[in-house]
């Protein structure tokens, strides 16, 4: 109401002036005000972080990620901030600094950071495991991860689920020596192995088909670990459970459109699903103890 009177105002006072002069008042107050509607829907109250655990650059997840964060803000009424960190090891002691407010965790840093800080976990992937790979050059002589004995080997970090704890741990437990070098991301594995700074490194499947065109095509992948339970969607437990919910619904409901479908075939998922916690307990089975360092109380 006060929108129209506003313009009726407008039309008044511009009334002896040329049409086209006062249509192009009305239109920029009217687009003035479409601003100033949607920034008090995104006030700084309902501003939320969502940390994305860096597995590729900052830029190419920005890329990925802020278009889907934009489409939620729009359906949720929640303004959602895009977050990363500079590597895998630092995203893991924001986590346990309870930084974000959502965050994108792989499943080993969700059983770690949900016994401390907290975070629960509301959605993951949907028909979807998550699978180490090793990859070499397409033109590499390996046919066989024996191998690989004796060799240095690409990977994320020491803590990178299973790109570098399951790769790790089935190369130790088929007794192939090897020498762990840690690049920072997934990104960095695919590049340095393609440059052939290294005969081979650890990734998952997804990051590897999100790998640039020209990376991707000089790789090929020797080795695939068996399925985990895959990355959780995890929030913070100072958040409200409303707003939880809310963008929980969102996030399912994204595969219901053509512009929700198309964000998600950008990330290679085929859709979201509402999630439990009891679902990473395949992960808790394994008794992994690598962050433990980060939940001890600071002296």
């Amino acid at each position: 109401m006060k929108t129209q009177a506003a313009l009726q105002t407008i039309r008044k006072r511009l009334g002896k002036r040329s049409g086209a002069f006062a249509l192009l008042w009305i239109v920029l107050f009217s687009h003035t005000n479409a601003i100033a509607n949607t920034t008090a829907a995104a006030a700084p109250g309902n501003t939320l972080t969502f940390g994305i655990v860096p597995q590729q650059s900052a830029a190419k997840l920005a890329r990925l990620w802020t278009p889907v964060f934009e489409q939620l803000s729009l359906t949720t009424g929640y303004r959602i901030e895009f977050k990363t960190a500079p590597n895998i090891p630092e995203f893991e002691r924001r986590l346990a600094a309870g930084m974000y407010d959502m965050a994108y965790m792989n499943p080993y840093h969700y059983t770690t950071f949900h016994r401390q800080p907290g975070y629960q976990a509301f959605a993951r992937a949907k028909d979807k495991q998550l699978k180490g790979i090793v990859v070499v050059r397409a033109d590499s002589p390996y046919q066989d991860m024996t191998e690989l004995a004796d060799q240095t080997l690409a990977f994320p970090s020491p803590a990178a689920f299973a790109a570098s704890i399951v790769t790790r741990a089935y190369l130790q437990n088929h007794a192939i020596p090897f020498q762990p070098k840690y690049v920072s991301s997934h990104d960095s594995v695919y590049r340095s192995v393609a440059k052939g700074i290294y005969p081979a490194g650890g990734g998952v499947m997804r990051t590897f088909n999100n790998a640039e065109d020209d990376i991707r095509e000089q790789l090929r992948v020797l080795w695939v670990s068996p399925g985990y339970t895959p990355h959780a969607f995890a929030a913070h437990p100072r958040l409200d459970s409303s707003a939880v919910d809310t963008i929980q619904a969102a996030m399912v409901q994204l595969d219901q459109t053509e512009t929700g479908r198309t964000l998600l075939g950008n990330l290679k998922f085929k859709g979201i699903t509402p999630a439990s916690d009891a679902e990473w307990d395949d992960i808790r089975a394994m008794n992994l103890q690598l962050l433990d360092q980060l939940l001890e109380p600071s002296p």
